[in-house]
């Protein structure tokens, strides 16, 4: 964990002063579970930078630890993260600047407005890129991101923030000790009235006025008997607002196309639900009118077990036809599932490597011969409209494609096999990207 601030123009020398560290010494203190070291890579009439760093030992923070026993602190990333545990760190190094008081002929400084950039990282975030810019806009920042380099892959999904703007030292360092553990949304210590002090000490003379207040309260007291006590708290109003229906999921949306699309069929009495997960859609097939037997296919017990739950509160609905619930792998032949009506397919060839998929179309056309297959599968376009940071929907998605490369690979597909093909659009529909889901139906032309 750093933080890395660059201060230019007259006066710069100053900083040193104003954070009380000599730039001939090396800064260095250890305390439970964490080393703080702060060094000045640049000093100059200038341009002055200092640079304060966190090394975190895991082991060593959790000893002596009610919650010593959990394995998690070996494999979680937050004591690697800017986040609450860092500000305590620093706050202690730079106690000097941020609360204002360096030495007396040096006061004069304290209320002077730096060119600054300001480095920190790295993050680990449930915020957009478009959230953590709305968090330092308003203070008059100009905010970059950076992915780290990782050598499991080539972007990791931590970032580090860069703020570049003119502001006092004090104000900086007021701002992201309050904003980093709003960024990270994690405490490593207990919410009591001291965090209130904290907030409405740094808080003052940005907070008052920032539109994001209430998120910040929030994310900073979490509790909503403490957000009350906040001098910045405001209770809301309330608006009376026009009815307006509830948004449908989007994973909804795909059933109710998937349904919609059999429902019409003549043929639909045997359907196979291919890597059907807790069995959501088989049980929503199971109530189709017609539809005699329901093969629930997945490959992951766990998962099948949720399923069977499901199926056996259903099974007391009139009309209900309880799935039969198999495990099973698109990778292996069974030939209890040749020759059925329907099989479905829905959001799974994107967690299968797309080398392998040529193996799993010829099973399914060549070996199962469903007289209609219906596949959804994320439309990679559609992602920007979702200000989406990372590169794919979710971290099992092997692949995520466009329109034109959808439609290319299924070209591909009926000159080798006898099925006519149609394509639906499922979401809310953008002009420009599309819709977020693709469906595919593949009818077979041979008897």
């Amino acid at each position: 964990m750093q933080l890395s601030l660059t201060v230019r123009g007259p006066g710069v020398e100053s900083v040193s002063y104003l954070i009380a560290k000599n730039p001939n010494n090396l800064y260095e203190r250890g305390e439970k579970g964490l080393t703080v070291r702060l060094v000045y890579p640049t000093f100059s009439s200038e341009e002055v930078q200092f640079l304060i760093y966190v090394k975190t030992d895991p082991i060593d923070l959790v000893k002596n630890s009610p919650d010593s026993f959990d394995i998690t602190h070996y494999i979680n990333d937050r004591e690697f993260a800017a986040s609450s545990i860092f500000v305590s760190s620093i706050r202690k190094a730079l106690g000097t600047a941020l609360n204002g008081k360096p030495a007396e002929e040096y006061t004069s400084w304290v209320e002077h407005s730096f060119e600054m950039e300001l480095t920190f990282g790295p993050i680990a975030t449930d915020l957009s890129n478009r959230e953590l810019e709305a968090l330092f806009a308003p203070m008059g920042y100009t905010i970059k991101m950076e992915y780290g380099e990782s050598f499991i892959r080539e972007k990791s999904s931590a970032r580090f923030i860069t703020l570049l703007g003119k502001q006092t030292l004090q104000n900086a360092l007021k701002h992201i000790s309050i904003l980093i553990p709003v960024i990270d949304n994690y405490k490593h210590y207990f919410i009591d009235e001291r965090e209130l002090e904290k907030l409405d000490r740094y808080g003052e003379g940005w907070l008052e006025e920032h539109p994001q207040k209430a998120l910040i309260l929030k994310r900073s007291l979490r509790f909503q008997k403490v957000i009350s006590q906040s001098r910045f708290y405001e209770k809301e109003t309330k608006i009376e607002k026009k009815h307006e229906p509830p948004k449908i999921r989007l994973n909804d949306l795909r059933y109710e196309a998937i349904i919609k699309y059999i429902e019409a069929l003549s043929k639909k009495a045997t359907i196979v639900d291919f890597g059907a997960g807790e069995g959501k859609l088989s049980v929503q097939l199971g109530f189709i009118k017609g539809v005699q037997e329901i093969l629930s296919v997945e490959p992951s017990n766990k998962a099948r077990l949720k399923a069977l739950e499901r199926f056996d509160y259903a099974k007391e609905k009139r009309g209900f036809v309880e799935p039969k619930s198999l495990a099973g792998s698109l990778f292996y032949y069974d030939e209890r599932l040749s020759n059925k009506d329907v099989m479905v397919l829905c959001e799974v060839i994107e967690h299968i490597d797309e080398y392998r998929l040529a193996r799993v179309f010829e099973t399914i056309f060549k070996d199962y011969r469903p007289e209609v297959l219906i596949v959804t599968t994320p439309n990679q376009e559609y992602n920007v409209v979702y200000d989406m940071n990372e590169e794919m929907r979710h971290h099992d998605h092997r692949f995520e494609w466009t329109r034109a490369q959808l439609r290319q690979k299924v070209e591909a597909l009926t000159k080798i096999y006898p099925y006519q093909v149609s394509y639906q659009g499922i979401g809310e529909e953008n002009q420009q990207f599309g819709h977020p889901t693709q469906m595919v139906i593949f009818r077979r032309e041979e008897g």
